[in-house]
């Protein structure tokens, strides 16, 4: 498979951010990592390798982006405040630096974004909060109430990145054409979080599908199962 590495400044983070890029074309999907987790990991956990077929040929091309959970819901060392601030300065460098990029490069106006565990968090809430940007949403194993990360403390940007709390209010017509998979495993302590999104959703007459695996927890052989047969939906 091709494989690009990228580094670039962000201006909206004041940092370097990377990323590993794979295939030369294809649907765009931008893949977050796990808690805390790096731009590396989905290879060093073979979950590339899973769906190499789909990108050699050409099927859909890969974004591994980083992370900055160190610095936002993981930061137990800041306010809470600080954290969640950190996370909406995220949510801006992928709305207006990295997506737009994505999309120009690839010529989508919509793409992918996919994640497992925490990174199915960041998929879903970016998702949800920019749909007129994503397409495809495939989130695995993944919970989406932030709010035990913030110990009590609530504002305006914990409601606008915590799932649970803004969906049901959100009327943009544009969550009504997205491709929506949540997939968790029978054994997986997220289940219930994804029954749980699988009914707000169901109530707002959003169309999605809830897949629940008969085997399997929280880790990566589920996973890897799960994104071959999501990517073959795009």
């Amino acid at each position: 498979m091709q494989e690009d590495y990228r580094k670039w400044y962000s201006h909206h983070l004041g940092r370097d951010m990377e990323m590993l890029v794979y295939g030369n074309w294809g649907y765009p999907v931008v893949l977050f990592p796990t808690s805390m987790g790096r731009f590396y990991e989905y290879k060093n956990f073979g979950f590339i390798e899973s769906v190499r077929w789909f990108v050699e040929t050409g099927k859909v091309k890969l974004y591994c982006i980083d992370s900055i959970d160190r610095d936002s819901f993981y930061a137990r060392h800041l306010h809470p405040g600080t954290r969640i601030w950190n996370q909406v300065l995220y949510d801006r460098f992928l709305h207006d630096e990295l997506v737009p990029g994505i999309q120009r490069e690839c010529n989508e106006r919509k793409i992918g974004v996919a994640g497992a565990s925490f990174g199915g968090y960041h998929a879903l809430n970016f998702a949800f909060r920019h749909p007129e940007q994503v397409g495809n949403l495939f989130s695995m194993g993944a919970k989406f109430d932030i709010r035990s990360f913030l110990h009590g403390y609530y504002d305006d940007n914990v409601y606008y990145n915590n799932p649970v709390d803004f969906v049901p209010n959100d009327g943009n017509p544009e969550l009504y054409h997205m491709n929506i998979v949540l997939g968790t495993s029978a054994y997986d302590f997220c289940k219930p979080a994804n029954e749980q999104m699988a009914g707000i959703l169901g109530r707002k007459g959003i169309r999605h599908q809830l897949d629940i695996v008969p085997w399997g927890d929280h880790d990566w052989p589920v996973w890897k199962d799960m994104f071959p047969r999501y990517l073959s939906q795009i």
